[in-house]
């Protein structure tokens, strides 16, 4: 191919070589594993070029999803829980992913049975529109689960 983007058919490689080198222009071969191996005529340069301008372009659009953690403890008080519970739902209108993490610690590993409690009382706290990725596991000392807006919030 020249450097039109127009076919030149089936051309030498000295002949190619030649007529690229007249033209200022490199000669780049496209797909080698074709019979015959198709090459073109480019500014290869100016093609990288534009090339790591679109990917740069692309990657400006394109939004990272950051994972969050918010720390709670069984025994927390209503005001100190819809502190932490609003936090976590400015991460969550960030569109980012909010682990919450229910920590036990000393005395407190007596009572597991009120850690279920008030995972579903954060939900309820949250929102209908807050989707658990997994139900609550408990990892050691720590009660964990990751929590992301469904598809349809806001």
């Amino acid at each position: 191919m020249d450097e039109n983007g127009e076919q030149a058919g089936v051309v030498a490689i000295q002949d190619a070589l030649d007529k690229a080198e007249n033209a200022e222009l490199d000669l780049v071969e496209v797909a080698p594993n074709s019979k015959p191996p198709v090459c073109r005529l480019m500014d290869y340069s100016k093609y990288r070029y534009e090339k790591a301008k679109k990917a740069k372009e692309a990657k400006k659009k394109q939004k990272v999803i950051q994972n969050k953690e918010v720390r709670f403890r069984p025994n927390i008080e209503d005001h100190d829980l819809n502190t932490k519970v609003t936090k976590a739902r400015e991460f969550l209108n960030d569109g980012d992913r909010v682990k919450i993490t229910i920590m036990f610690r000393g005395r407190e590993m007596a009572y597991l049975d009120r850690g279920p409690i008030l995972m579903k009382k954060i939900m309820k706290h949250l929102g209908e529109d807050v989707h658990m990725e997994y139900s609550p596991t408990m990892e050691g000392r720590f009660m964990t689960t990751v929590v992301t807006l469904k598809k349809g919030g806001n």
